[in-house]
């Protein structure tokens, strides 16, 4: 039936065309952004998921930043733990040297230790990075790195840290006096000194050195630590990346051609509406 009233046809060929409109919308945007979910109104659950895990990316580029700024502190506390063996070493040589020596060679001698101790001081007091000194320092508390940035099943979060005991570490005060390891070493005076005294300074020596090797292997592993966690939170990171990628990015490829296909249904609908108008014209020729 035809009718002047209502244009069926007309009707059906907007209806398809709006439908189509509002799909090259949704695709044109996709292309635009770059992202099949960018909102919460195209996926809810999708954008939930994707915005949590964007979250915990920037927590996680937060430790990875503690990270650098821990590994920078072990780093130098274990290169100046190295130097300063290297230095105990040489003053242990000295003091066999000044077993049995005369009064003179020990002056002499203690002359050579006592630039020793001075250059202790140095590598102590040095070894300092962003302010931070575990060899020379007056705090031996704890010092925390934050490693990780942890979440649950439940949703519940929580951060892991490497623990570094600076009570076991430190070579000396801040001010490079007595507090540390040296102690007993930073006091070594060969000067006028027998046999037995000089000797007991070799057990005190060695006795540091121990420690001293215990302190440079607890640094050492504290640093492989740090580096094979830097290196997992950097891969966790790009595996979180990627994940979102799959929830929430498009398929440029896909959505190139279905923009196409889209194009050629917009044109034909338009025809299909523009025929559809052109039917309703065709009645008045009835009437001629």
């Amino acid at each position: 039936m035809s009718s002047i009233n209502t244009n069926a046809s007309a009707l059906q060929a907007l209806q398809s065309l709006s439908s189509t409109n509002k799909a090259m919308e949704t695709t044109q945007s996709r292309i635009a952004t770059g992202y099949r979910v960018a909102t919460a109104s195209d996926n809810a659950a999708y954008w939930s998921i994707a915005t949590t895990m964007r979250s915990d990316n920037k927590a996680l580029s937060a430790v990875q930043d503690s990270l650098g700024l821990g590994a920078g502190k072990v780093d130098t506390a274990y290169t100046g733990m190295n130097k300063a063996i290297e230095v105990v070493d040489q003053i242990k040589t000295k003091l066999i040297s000044a077993r049995g020596a005369s009064e003179a060679d020990q002056t002499k001698i203690q002359s050579e230790i006592t630039q020793l101790q001075g250059q202790l001081t140095s590598i102590g007091v040095g070894a300092n990075y962003a302010g931070s000194n575990m060899l020379a320092t007056d705090d031996t508390a704890t010092i925390a790195v934050v490693a990780s940035y942890n979440r649950a099943t439940d949703g519940t979060t929580s951060i892991t840290t490497i623990d570094i005991d600076v009570s076991t570490i430190a070579l000396m005060a801040a001010d490079g006096g007595d507090g540390g390891l040296l102690d007993d070493i930073m006091a070594i005076d060969v000067t006028g000194a027998d046999a037995t005294a000089i000797d007991d300074f070799l057990t005190d020596l060695e006795t540091g050195l121990s420690s001293m090797a215990t302190a440079a292997a607890d640094l050492g592993a504290a640093k492989t630590r740090i580096d094979l966690q830097k290196d997992f939170v950097s891969n966790l990171m790009d595996s979180i990346d990627r994940g979102v990628g799959q929830l929430v990015d498009a398929d440029m490829s896909k959505e190139s051609s279905r923009l196409q296909a889209l194009q050629v249904q917009q044109q034909l609908g338009i025809q299909a509406l523009s025929i559809a108008n052109q039917n309703a014209q065709s009645i008045l020729s009835l009437f001629r």
